[in-house]
């Protein structure tokens, strides 16, 4: 994957685990920009959904990281935008498979239901992992809604 900025979304469900993303984006040298939240106060997910999905269509940000509790809630409001990919990853094999067959330009997850250490590996396996193009390259370019 080739990685520019990494931008980071979450509402107070997924801040505390946001806060560990930094750190991991930290230790292997990416740079990342925080679309909010910044606190674990009750807060709206979509906000901070749609400023990220803003940043990757402007290019400012490419890939994207958002967490919410369930990781559903922002997934759909990320994936309302044409251009956007978002996929929940609760293990990396899901982050493996929505990267190689789906071209994920958002990695999502539940941060009400996994732990650093799984955020981790899935966020090792999303970044490792291309997309595969072929047919899946087909099925991706069917994904926007055509008006």
């Amino acid at each position: 994957m080739d990685i520019k900025i990494v931008g980071l979304a979450s509402d107070h469900a997924g801040y505390p685990l946001k806060e560990f993303v930094k750190t991991y984006l930290d230790a292997r040298g990416i740079t990342w920009k925080d679309y909010g939240t910044y606190t674990e106060d009750s807060c709206d997910y979509a906000d901070f959904g749609h400023a990220l999905a803003r940043g990757i269509e402007k290019g400012e940000v490419y890939p994207g990281i958002a967490i919410c509790g369930s990781g559903e809630g922002i997934a759909m409001t990320l994936n309302k935008h044409q251009d956007i990919r978002a996929g929940l990853s609760w293990i990396p094999e899901i982050a493996h498979l929505i990267r190689q067959h789906n071209d994920a330009n958002v990695l999502v997850m539940p941060g009400r239901f996994i732990d650093n250490e799984m955020a981790r590996k899935i966020m090792d396996e999303f970044f490792a992992t291309d997309f595969e193009g072929g047919r899946h390259q087909r099925r991706v370019e069917k994904i926007p809604v055509l008006l």
